[in-house]
């Protein structure tokens, strides 16, 4: 079904033929993956050109965080520096964050408002959607020989990198590629359902950002939130409080391509009467002896037409959606070579909050983040894996829970969804 194209590498004759041994995927298929995917940098370098830069829509930003007139966020496709732009006529455009002149990464804020972007190394100018304003001296000075730009030069040749965008109910995507499809049909019916839970018919109103590096590669938190496997095993607060248990309502959804997913489950009303005694043995972060010091944290507001109180979305390639209780919030990821990653997180809540709601959705936000409830100890298993994968001399790690079955599956024992995710991956990496 695949071919064992390898990555050429400008070696002598001998390490040619070591590296393309290295680089051809095992023959069991999606039950071993290699671990030169989390550490090799022809297929990081081919990642970007192939995936991010490729027929994909990346997530770049919310709409409530740029809403009026010339404001803007600063932003990445891949590694890729983006500025995300808002015009005067409302309009939302995404360019390059690289001047056309010597390539200066020109905006270095976070967000803001302006009504141009100015290049701080030679002045050149460009307006809210990346088009070349002003070039100082472009006539030169005083009609001096061999000064200034020459007779030809048009600006509207000369302005910054633009990129394919999409809105979908106030979250900006962009892709470098103009044939990809529509993001609606990009992300499938399923994936579209939850998606539009969240977002469908609302207005945020944007509580807070954490920002983060994490050592390990890009494709591990995809793996991570497509592994229900872990969520009972790993974190002591999910499963001591009920969030997330073996034996209650769940699901891992997996779209038709394989590049997208949903982890789901349903919170149970009384966690002990769902982990018996055989469950709890297997789980060792079951702690009984745990309890919170302020029982509000878990308070759950049912806001949502959805029979999940949790769901934790992953897009291709480098968006998280969460939706844990009433704490709401999305992740970006962003590449930073094999062995890293940049985490961009933004909690929000609706424009139809309360003072009471608010403060509830704040207080449940401790979940989350680098340091939170949750996001500490994937942070640390990622971290772990990375430094195994890179370090050990064995090749290759294991995916056979569920046997070879891809795709959805109602129980937390499965890797199918991670399974469906690499056929995607070895299919437009030619692997």
């Amino acid at each position: 079904m695949f071919s064992s194209e390898t990555v050429i590498h400008p070696l002598g004759s001998a390490a040619k033929e070591r590296a393309e041994v290295e680089l051809t995927w095992p023959q069991a298929g999606l039950t071993e993956i290699p671990d030169w995917v989390y550490t090799n940098q022809a297929i990081y370098d081919r990642e970007v050109e192939r995936i991010f830069h490729g027929p994909t829509w990346n997530y770049v930003a919310l709409e409530a965080e740029f809403p009026k007139a010339n404001d803007f966020v600063r932003s990445y496709v891949g590694p890729t520096p983006v500025v995300v732009a808002r015009d005067t006529d409302g309009s939302v455009h995404v360019f390059e964050n690289r001047c056309a002149h010597r390539g200066v990464e020109f905006c270095r804020q976070a967000r803001g408002n302006n009504a141009e972007f100015v290049c701080p190394y030679h002045q050149w100018s460009y307006d809210m959607r990346g088009n070349l304003q002003g070039i100082p001296f472009r006539r030169g000075v005083k009609g001096e020989a061999d000064s200034g730009m020459p007779a030809d030069f048009k600006n509207a040749s000369h302005g910054l990198r633009k990129l394919k965008v999409a809105v979908l109910h106030g979250v900006v995507f962009a892709s470098f590629d103009e044939s990809v499809e529509p993001i609606e049909q990009y992300l499938g019916e399923e994936i579209l359902r939850d998606f539009e839970v969240v977002f469908k018919g609302r207005n945020l109103r944007i509580l807070g950002y954490y920002h983060n590096e994490l050592p390990g590669n890009w494709k591990l938190y995809h793996e991570n939130l497509k592994d229900p496997y872990h969520a009972t095993l790993l974190h002591s607060f999910l499963v001591t409080f009920g969030l997330m248990v073996a034996g209650s309502k769940s699901a891992m959804i997996a779209d038709p391509s394989g590049r997208h997913g949903t982890m789901a489950s349903a919170r149970p009303d009384d966690v002990t009467k769902v982990v018996d005694a055989d469950s709890a043995s297997q789980m060792r972060a079951y702690r009984t002896d745990l309890k919170l010091a302020d029982p509000r944290f878990l308070d759950f507001v049912r806001e949502f037409d959805s029979p999940w109180t949790v769901t934790m979305q992953t897009i291709w390639p480098n968006l998280i959606i969460q939706r844990e209780l009433n704490t709401l919030g999305i992740r970006q990821i962003v590449p930073n070579g094999p062995h890293s990653m940049i985490m961009n997180w933004v909690m929000f809540g609706y424009d139809t909050d309360d003072e009471e709601m608010t403060r509830h959705r704040l207080r449940q936000g401790n979940l989350m983040g680098p340091a939170g409830f949750l996001g500490l100890e994937d942070n640390e298993a990622i971290k772990f894996l990375q430094e195994g994968v890179r370090r050990s001399p064995t090749d290759m790690g294991i995916l056979k829970l569920g046997g070879t079955t891809e795709g959805t599956a109602t129980t937390l024992v499965t890797e199918s969804a991670i399974r469906s995710m690499y056929r995607h991956y070895r299919e437009i990496m030619g692997l």
